[in-house]
């Protein structure tokens, strides 16, 4: 075969390959709720069964990676009272799902401020974490407490710390070594960003891992999207031509 027909071969497959990692801005259950003159609170509540949904489809479809932004780290400036109800809804939500979890092989990882969290909600985390640590088929990470501007600042202080010890030389810092000081280190980068709700932005979400993700920005309310929009999602992922820069 010739080298162009090789080129044009690996493009197609590079067209086709079907996501790795999906992350997700789950916007829109205070809007949802709102719409139906309820509380925000059953907003998420509703929102919650979405990110059941999420989960399966995408052990169904072999996504080995999902990240969901469940909690920023500016969210902790809402309402106290939304605050309280939110990390009691997460730590029924652990506690709910992790038969779930176990049931379809399910790893859940956390990244973000942990320490911020309540303290009953972090023994709900690290309950669920290491009863499925060796769970193998999706790897569920959730943001709490997270901020991508927080995230990078801290890794550029582990990095500052460990050139003021002499350990490290200020020209080795390298992509690699900053990405290996990050909370997502040793996950791929998104293929693919979902957000739901309709606003065009990232919110501070994953700023370092996103450079290179393809972006699908949807209308649909979180507690409105469904298997069929998600798949659809998905199919269309894979017409996109990924170039990363390259011609």
């Amino acid at each position: 075969m010739s080298s162009n027909g090789a080129s044009q071969r690996q493009g197609a497959e590079a067209k086709t390959r079907p996501p790795v990692h999906v992350a997700i801005i789950m916007d829109g259950n205070g809007r949802w709720a709102q719409k139906r003159l309820l509380s925000r609170i059953l907003g998420h509540e509703k929102g919650s069964e979405a990110v059941r949904m999420a989960a399966r489809t995408c052990r169904e479809q072999g996504i080995a990676f999902l990240t969901l932004y469940a909690f920023s780290t500016e969210n902790w400036q809402r309402p106290k009272a939304e605050v309280d109800a939110l990390m009691r809804l997460l730590r029924r939500f652990l506690k709910t799902e992790l038969p779930e979890m176990l049931q379809n092989n399910i790893r859940l990882n956390v990244i973000g401020r942990i320490e911020k969290l309540p303290m009953d909600v972090r023994q709900a985390l690290d309950q669920a974490i290491s009863a499925t640590q060796g769970n193998t088929a999706l790897q569920l990470n959730l943001a709490l407490s997270y901020g991508g501007r927080d995230e990078i600042t801290r890794a550029a202080q582990a990095l500052a710390a460990e050139v003021q010890a002499g350990s490290l030389r200020p020209e080795d810092i390298s992509e690699e070594r900053l990405s290996s000081h990050l909370d997502t280190r040793g996950i791929p980068d998104p293929d693919l960003l979902i957000r739901t709700g309709g606003d065009m932005r990232i919110s501070n979400f994953l700023l370092w891992q996103l450079a290179y993700s393809e972006i699908f920005v949807t209308p649909t309310l979180w507690p409105d999207f469904d298997r069929e929009q998600f798949l659809k999602i998905l199919d269309e992922f894979q017409t996109r031509e990924r170039r990363f820069g390259r011609v």
